[in-house]
Parts: C-alpha cells; structure tokens; sequence
C-alpha cells in the first residue's frame, strides 16, 4: 500500500518537527509542517496531502475551525486533530461524535500511528464515496430524461440540468420544497392535479408509474406531455432514504401516436376518413337504427367516370390533385354530421345520418353529380368529369356495415352500366 502523504499544522516548532520524525520512522511521507491554518488552506491546494494533523487548539478559535471545514468539506482531505483532553472537553456535541477525528495529547507513538491508520483508512473510505457521488452525479447531470431526487419527506434534494430546464426551477431555487410544487402535475385524464408522489412511494415502498395522460405545468406556465416513474431509494441494508422521479418529455411521441392514429383511419391523400373509419361510423348508424325505429340512414357509393383517361393524359401528378379537389366537392354536398370517405382509386362513399326517406338520399346524389359536373381548372388545364353512384337504405336485414356498402357497390354497378352520370337505389328485386 503507498504511504500516506501527510501535512502537520501546528503553531510549536520544535513539536511540529517531534510528530514530523515519529511519522516519518513509522514510514509516513510528511510533505510539509506549516503554523497556521491560513497556510494550511494554501499548502493543501498546493501539495494536496491525503492526511493533515492540525495541532491547533480549536475550541478556542472559530476561524481556525471554519479554515479546517474548508480542507475537510471542500478539498475532501481528512483532518486528524491532535488535541488536549481540555480543548476536547471543550468542543460541541455533534464534533465529538465524528469518528477518527481526534488524538488527545499527549499521546504514544503507537497511539499516533494508530490513529494515522484509522484517519487514513476514513480518507480513502471519503475518497472512494466522494467519486461514486461525483460519478452519478455526472451521469444523472449527462441524461436526456429529467432526474429529482427527494428527502424522505418528499421535498427536494436534487435536480439535474434537464429537470431544471422542463420545470423552470433551478435547483437552488428548488431545493427543500415540496415536489408538487416544483414538478407541478396533472392527469389529464381524470383532470385532477397529481399529489406528491414521493410521499406515497415512500410509504409503500413500490414504484409508481406517472398518469398515462400526465402534463407537467412548467414554472412560466407551459404544458408539457410527460412519461416515465418514480422509485423509492434505498440505502445497503434497503431502508428508504428517499425517492427518485425520472422522466422525460414526450411531446414528440404522443404527436407520433397521433399521427399513426390519423394514418390508420384517414386517407393519406385527400384527409377524408378510409374504409375502416367508414366502416367504423357506418356499424354506429346500424347500432343507433335498433335503437330508434324512426332513425334512417344511406350509403351512396361513387365511381368517377373517366378517371383513367385523367390519369392518362395528364398524368398521376394531375390525377392525384384531381381526386383532392373532388373530395372537397363531395364535402361540400353533405352536412356536418354526414361522413364522406374514399376507399382507394376513384371510388368514395357518402353515409348520410338521419335523413326522412329515399327522396333525401336522392337529392343528395343529384346534388353531388351536379356539382361534380362544373368545370375543374388545375395548373391551367380544365377538366370536366362525372361519377355513377349506388344508393342502399337502411332497413332492418342489416346486422353487418359490409352487407350495405355491398349493396350500394351493386347499384352503383347497375348505373353505370347504364351510362354516365347516373345514379341507382338498390332493388333487392332487382339484384336477385
């Protein structure tokens, strides 16, 4: 084991140089002997000793004690006092508990090196935990998620540099005060304002995951979509010290989530709802029909004519622009509460809720040919078009969304078969 390097503070000459020899026979480097704590403080920063024996009577003088917390708290050197019984006497209640800190004079050479050994081992010990904490420190400090740790009275004892930035608190500001209070909660779900979670994890011990729906309030105010849990802590023997919340903001995920949402119902060209949306509202207005024997509904199914020929000659560019443009045409033929959806290439379908017989159905369908047939200008070129479309009631055979959108499909068929621009209601009669 390398021998400690030791510097002795003591304001005698001839002692100092008496401990100087002793350590240095018992095979210790003594780097320096020095008179006062004001040379203390600048040797440590230049020689930077592992071990300094202050042989000055403390008790008496309060600037020597401050000078001495300075080499202990901030250089992280353990200080050996040397010490009369009488200064010892003399020393506050939480001083005289601190272990391997004092050497009452006078004292044996094998008293000394007893006491060198065990300051030293208490060094090494502050040493080794002085760099764990400086180690977690710089990763808690380095993580992209937000880190708050808590007392176990659930107020706060740390923060790292993103918690600070997503709060508006700095850790100064922040510390000793209640957690809700700086990391300020809601669950949007339940719109209520989450309570200290710190508190509760401590109690039971287990961790806690943060609301699904859970917004962090900033400082200045800003909402902010947030994730992740929060742990108890526990120390070597697993008693709870305090709590720990990680978490990180999601903002950019939950905007993900919206848009795989939008992606697996709406189309991804014109914006109207696809087939399993439709479909979706479409099983709804059967639903609501068993309920209420008045409410009545149709399905009109729309197939543009000459939609290739577009394609063809002006190519997929123009022909994509077209379908958009005749999609907000479909919208502006129907009402709020009605739904119109494409179901790929130039087929769309219109589900009109709540309407008295066939005759609204019908003027529904006349209106859209009609509006379809103005012309269309796009990037300098006009195009006219026209779509067949199939119109199917609802009655009381229809369990399954499918059966009416297959009979609509059925008269629109039949329509077309007849021309353009036509329409058709479907004739069970007829399609048997």
């Amino acid at each position: 084991m390398v021998s400690p390097k030791i510097l002795v503070v003591e304001d005698e000459t001839a002692q100092g140089l008496n401990i100087k020899n002793t350590l240095e026979s018992l095979g210790y480097n003594v780097l320096d002997i020095t008179n006062s704590s004001e040379s203390a403080i600048k040797k440590v920063a230049d020689i930077h000793p592992n071990l300094v024996l202050f042989d000055i009577p403390l008790s008496q003088k309060n600037h020597d004690w401050h000078l001495a917390n300075i080499i202990q708290n901030d250089f992280h050197i353990h200080v050996l006092y040397l010490t009369d019984y009488s200064d010892y006497l003399n020393l506050p209640k939480n001083r005289k508990h601190e272990l391997c800190s004092y050497l009452l004079k006078p004292f044996s050479e094998q008293d000394l090196h007893l006491a060198v050994e065990m300051a030293f081992s208490q060094y090494q010990f502050n040493k080794k935990e002085q760099e764990e904490k400086e180690k977690m420190s710089a990763i808690i400090n380095s993580m992209g998620c937000a880190v708050v740790v808590t007392f176990t009275t659930g107020h706060i004892r740390m923060m790292n540099p993103m918690a600070e930035r997503l709060t508006g608190w700095m850790q100064q500001e922040a510390f000793g005060k209640d957690l809700a209070e700086v990391v300020n909660l809601v669950d949007q779900d339940m719109d209520e304002v989450v309570s200290n979670l710190a508190t509760q994890v401590i109690q039971t011990g287990e961790i806690v995951s943060l609301p699904e729906n859970c917004t962090l309030i900033s400082r200045d105010g800003r909402e902010i979509p947030i994730g992740d849990n929060i742990a108890p802590i526990r120390d070597h023997v697993g008693n709870i010290t305090g709590a720990v919340l990680v978490f990180q903001d999601v903002t950019r995920r939950k905007q993900g989530e919206v848009q795989l949402l939008h992606n697996a119902f709406y189309d991804g060209l014109t914006g109207l709802p696809n087939q399993v949306l439709f479909l979706d509202r479409l099983k709804l207005a059967i639903e609501r029909s068993k309920r209420r024997s008045e409410y009545r509904f149709a399905v009109l199914f729309l197939d543009l004519d000459g939609f290739q020929e577009i394609n063809d000659r002006f190519g997929h560019g123009m022909g994509d622009d077209f379908l958009v443009a005749i999609a907000h045409r479909l919208e502006s033929c129907v009402r709020s509460g009605d739904t119109v959806g494409r179901f790929g290439g130039d087929e769309f379908a219109v589900l009109l809720e709540d309407i008295r017989d066939v005759n609204d159905a019908i003027n529904v369908a006349k209106r859209i040919q009609d509006t379809l047939g103005l012309p269309l200008t796009l990037n300098g070129q006009q195009i006219l078009t026209t779509a067949c479309i199939g119109i199917a009631l609802n009655s009381d055979s229809y369990d399954e969304p499918e059966g009416l959108l297959r009979n609509a499909d059925q008269a629109m068929y039949l329509a077309k078969q007849k021309g353009k621009a036509r329409y058709g209601v479907f004739n069970r009669a007829e399609n048997n």
